[in-house]
């Protein structure tokens, strides 16, 4: 009997490919390919194939130094991924940015990470903190993850949940919202609602921000009137 997909190899050069644009989405500007190499201990002449094939797709591209970041064609297809979600939340994200003063974002579950989707900054902010879309990190940190835990039961949870963040994500699915402080980026707080649409995974919209003159609970109040025009405009 021939072996099932899952018993075929996986291609270590794909998820080499893939593991470049993961790193390259986590940074938080242009890596050089030394430093692409370093974080993914390849050989340099490994990750400079690489990212040649890469580039040649579009998939990334070189600053006027050299060095690597996303490309173009990236943006392209994320917005491809959960297309409808996007279309419904950029409206709302972009007003919550407006009335708040701060980066909103949508951010949904992979595995057991929480991903931006989508992200807004306020237009008339000096200086707006950024929230790239792609930015990962574990779903055990940071309010929108919480938020989103708040969806799951706890069996679905990952295995490092401590008890007080067990107690935390209690704590916000009781009063529907969860916050940070320094959790994913120093000197940064956030506040976050969870987002539940049929046929669509846990997801979560939050905003990002270093002060702010409203209370956090006011902030969660505007956070979900968005969430509940996305979830009726998406059927609920």
């Amino acid at each position: 009997m021939s072996p099932g997909p899952s018993a075929a190899p996986a291609s270590q050069t794909l998820s080499r490919g893939i593991r470049i644009l993961e790193v390259l989405a986590e940074a938080r500007g242009p890596l050089s390919i030394d430093e692409i190499a370093r974080r993914l201990e390849l050989h340099r002449s490994v990750a400079y194939r690489l990212l040649r094939t890469l580039e040649d797709h579009g998939l990334v591209e070189r600053d006027a130094a050299g060095r690597i970041e996303l490309g173009a064609r990236m943006a392209a297809l994320a917005a491809g991924v959960a297309h409808d979600l996007q279309a419904e939340a950029l409206p709302e994200l972009t007003a919550v940015a407006g009335d708040l003063g701060m980066t909103c974002f949508l951010a949904v579950l992979d595995h057991d990470e929480c991903v931006t989707l989508s992200s807004i900054e306020p237009r008339h902010a000096v200086n707006p903190v950024a929230q790239r879309p792609g930015t990962r990190h574990p779903i055990t940190r940071g309010a929108p993850g919480k938020a989103i835990l708040s969806l799951l039961p706890e069996a679905s949870w990952p295995a490092d949940v401590s008890g007080a963040l067990a107690e935390e994500v209690t704590d916000a699915a009781a009063r529907g919202y969860a916050t940070s402080h320094d959790e994913v980026i120093p000197s940064l707080r956030a506040v976050a609602v969870p987002l539940v649409v049929r046929g669509r995974g846990p997801a979560a919209i939050a905003v990002v921000f270093v002060a702010s003159t409203h209370s956090d609970a006011e902030i969660a109040a505007r956070l979900s009137q968005s969430a509940t025009a996305i979830r009726d405009a998406l059927g609920g």
